[in-house]
């Protein structure tokens, strides 16, 4: 019986030899001084994987101002490039495509990263969340509401980052606008209150996502570019949503039609929010018809629903995430309906090679 899963797929002018993307996912492994990723682990990490049809890398934050946690690589100095090089090149040796995610955490950072400075927010709102430093979680501060200057500066360090990423050989990349970070933080009205043309309505909230898109474009051909959104989450990162919420995630991805992208990528919800006012618990449903592009969708999915997603015209693509840590190989054992074998929580972060280069393959 054939799966869509495992049929391949243009992505706007890009071949994938089949339609399973491996999410982004922090894996703190770039444990030395300057952030670089490399060759002996993220290289062999990433190689490993290269069955995937797109390989989407971990966040990796476009500046110092943009780090949040420890370990986490980098793509704004041309030793984090250097490194990056090693990697997309044994991704593409083994026939792989591989996208950079440029990666801003906003207010969920912390002044130990920061040499004492506030990290930046659209606003001065504490997200009341952990962070997790290298003198381990500490409590999040209330962060330093960006100046023009700070968000004029921030939009170049995403343009250079862009810029970075493809010198580094990157196939594209995937603009990190999810999860409570940075960009989300302008999108929702509870963590934005500003009252000039970056917040007050659902035009000025969405401002600096397209600002920051129009000046990667400068960089990068649009149909390289992804974006990635979390349109229902709630009561995760700090963010609550409220009635404005999923009329600014309609309105972005309405315009994102006016542009020729790779893909968007959204999340179903990433918990329960079918009590929630104002959440849509079916993103997938919910934008398939709004938008005219490529669709990838992922949170919690397995083989049976990845299949059925696509099989129902709701998504062209399904990212998976914790399966392709603890399955090097998902691709092939979703071919031959193998069992997959489990993944160990306690080594997701933990430096060295143990819980991130050493699951077997299928033998």
């Amino acid at each position: 019986m054939s799966q869509p899963l495992l049929e391949a797929y243009d992505m706007n002018g890009l071949h994938l030899k089949n339609r399973v993307v491996m999410a982004p996912m922090t894996r703190s492994r770039a444990a030395n001084e300057g952030n670089v990723p490399t060759d002996d682990l993220q290289g062999v990490y990433y190689e490993q994987r290269a069955g995937a049809g797109l390989i989407i890398s971990e966040g990796s934050q476009i500046s110092e101002e943009a780090v949040g946690y420890i370990n986490t690589p980098g793509i704004y100095t041309e030793e984090q490039v250097e490194g990056w090089k090693k990697i997309t090149s044994r991704v593409h040796d083994k026939d792989g495509k591989i996208f950079l995610q440029l990666w801003h955490v906003g207010r969920i950072s912390h002044p130990d990263f920061h040499d004492g400075e506030l990290p930046l927010a659209p606003s001065a709102i504490n997200p009341n969340e952990k962070s997790y430093t290298p003198e381990g979680f500490k409590d999040t501060v209330t962060p330093k509401a960006m100046t023009k200057d700070d968000i004029k500066r921030t939009i170049a360090d995403f343009k250079h980052a862009a810029k970075n990423a493809m010198k580094a050989g990157f196939d594209g990349v995937e603009i990190h606008s999810s999860n409570g970070y940075l960009i989300h933080q302008f999108f929702n009205a509870t963590s934005n209150q500003r009252t000039d043309e970056y917040g007050d309505s659902i035009e000025n909230r969405a401002r600096f996502f397209f600002e920051v898109l129009d000046a990667i474009k400068e960089e990068v051909p649009e149909n390289r570019i992804g974006a990635r959104f979390n349109p229902s989450l709630h009561g995760i990162f700090g963010m609550t949503m409220d009635e404005e919420t999923i009329p600014t995630f309609d309105h972005v991805i309405n315009k994102l039609n006016d542009y020729d992208l790779a893909y968007i990528h959204l999340s179903e919800p990433f918990n329960d929010v079918s009590d929630i006012e104002y959440a849509e618990t079916e993103i997938a449903k919910r934008y398939r018809p709004m938008y005219d592009g490529t669709l990838m969708i992922n949170s919690a999915f397995d083989q049976e629903k990845g299949n059925a997603v696509i099989e129902r015209g709701d998504a062209d693509l399904v990212a998976f995430a914790k399966p392709f840590i603890s399955n090097p190989d998902l691709v092939e054992r979703f071919r031959q309906h193998a069992e997959l074998a489990e993944w160990d929580q306690d080594t997701f972060y933990t430096p060295g090679k143990e819980g991130y280069i050493d699951y077997p393959a299928m033998s």
